[in-house]
């Protein structure tokens, strides 16, 4: 068990990935800045999809870069994090929208 995010495009194909043993409480961090704590599920997400807008990865972008001005690049948890989310702005700005599968 544990978390695996995804975020795909319109066409169906990965563009943003994130992994969280079903131990990492660091996963509660990326369903808290996407407000998508309903698909966290305890030792896995949900296995649902959720579509987000540009606005809403822009949000939790700026709530990450609130939250972690500092941002420790040495701690992996926190880099993919933000890399999942820049995945999913770059491909919302493209698209209008990204959807995400919690899993």
């Amino acid at each position: 068990m544990g978390h695996d995010i995804y975020g795909v495009n319109k066409a169906g194909k990965e563009i943003a990935y994130a992994r969280f043993s079903m131990g990492n409480y660091n996963a509660t961090i990326l369903y808290s800045l996407l407000e998508a704590n309903k698909y966290y599920a305890g030792v896995s997400g949900s296995g649902d999809w959720s579509t987000f807008s540009i606005q809403q990865i822009e949000k939790a972008l700026n709530k990450y870069k609130q939250l972690y001005k500092n941002g420790d690049s040495q701690n992996w948890d926190l880099k993919q994090i933000l890399d999942f989310i820049q995945n999913c702005l770059e491909t919302a700005k493209k698209e209008e929208s990204v959807k995400v599968y919690f899993g």
